[in-house]
């Protein structure tokens, strides 16, 4: 049965989200459709909009989201209607090279570089207005119902609070793992995070739950540090107050600089200075932001040749559809606090108005 709903569709780039009635096809064979509950705003789909991360349009956009399964494809062993899962924009099918090794999560079936807006058998399965809409990650979460496939979704525990545990599905999950599992960060170290956003802050909750000594965060928008100490980080720098390179005013306060760093914004400028405030010989530098279309970095390779390590981490390094059902059950043990990420809560024909909450750093 095709569902009709509405969906905040993305006719081109750089415009506003267009509210629309849309079609929702049926699961095929190991797919599932979900009604969405709630869905996050993350940074990442405002690149999409301004063309930082290239996607095909028309598109449907969202990625960080909880909801009810609905209805599933022939096949389907691991959901049932009724079920509370969170959708996987890295999908964990247990079969490639990613997911048979212990190191890897970068799931090969991930849409995440290959840009194609589709399913995973090359089509579609949304149309409004006649017209084919892409998807978005294999998740496409800014519309009422959504079709997944099997390998990207995770059952969760039924109790679990929807409009809370949605940021699992992206956002906190990458903060916090790209410390504890990406970086490893031990009891004592220091880090330091670059950008305050709600990324960031699920970083500093990873460092501070990994026991770090010490946490610096640094922001441009001095707004931010009120929040960032309250989960957990001991100092808070903004670069604008001092008249020399961030990366020299972090190993001044440090010493010879920190054990562990942190790019959680997206520039090559900041990833540079974020693996040259680290600690020359062992520290550990990850890029956590999602790195802009076209540009490369150019950086002294001595800072690596020292010894320092420059790592990427996409999903936190958690192996999806393990994980993120831990993950919640850790958050229902209250492991870790999600309410202080969540700023706004908006019905989601207000999505234009979140995303401007998004580009004005509220």
């Amino acid at each position: 049965q095709v569902i009709k709903c509405k969906a905040a569709v993305l006719w081109e780039a750089n415009k506003p989200f267009s509210i629309e009635e849309v079609e929702v096809a049926p699961p095929k064979e190991h797919e599932i459709r979900i009604k969405i509950m709630a869905t996050g705003i993350c940074r990442s789909d405002d690149h999409v909009i301004t063309g930082a991360l290239v996607m095909p349009f028309p598109i449907i956009l969202g990625h960080e989201a909880a909801g009810v399964v609905e209805s599933v494809g022939q096949g389907v062993t691991s959901v049932k209607p009724g079920d509370k899962v969170i959708p996987l924009f890295v999908p964990q099918c247990g079969e490639c090279k990613n997911c048979l090794n212990t190191k890897g999560n970068l799931c090969s079936k991930t849409d995440l570089g290959t840009s194609a807006g589709f399913m995973p058998d090359g089509t579609t399965r949304f149309t409004c207005k006649g017209k084919a809409i892409h998807h978005f990650l294999g998740t496409s979460t800014f519309t009422e119902y959504t079709v997944v496939h099997e390998s990207a979704v995770a059952k969760i525990d039924s109790a679990a609070p929807l409009e809370k545990v949605c940021l699992i599905g992206c956002g906190f999950s990458t903060g916090y793992g790209a410390a504890l599992q990406t970086a490893k960060v031990e009891p004592g170290s220091t880090c330091a995070v670059f950008g305050l956003g709600g990324v960031g802050l699920s970083v500093i909750i990873g460092c501070k739950v990994a026991g770090a000594s010490r946490i610096i965060a640094v922001d441009i928008n001095s707004d931010k540090f009120a929040k960032a100490k309250e989960l957990g980080a001991t100092d808070c720098v903004n670069p604008k107050d001092f008249n020399k390179p961030i990366h020299e005013v972090l190993i001044e306060m440090t010493g010879q600089g920190v054990d562990y760093s942190f790019e959680v914004i997206g520039r090559t400028d900041t990833m540079t200075a974020a693996l040259a405030c680290c600690q020359y010989n062992y520290g550990v530098s990850v890029i956590v932001g999602v790195p802009p279309a076209a540009q490369n970095i150019t950086f002294d390779p001595m800072l690596l040749f020292t010894g320092r390590s420059w790592k990427g981490s996409v999903f936190g390094g958690w192996k999806s559809k393990d994980s993120v059902p831990k993950l919640v059950a850790d958050y229902m043990k209250k492991k870790f606090v999600l309410d202080p990420l969540i700023t706004h809560t908006l019905p989601w024909t207000k999505i234009n108005e979140g995303f401007d909450l998004l580009r004005t750093g509220k």
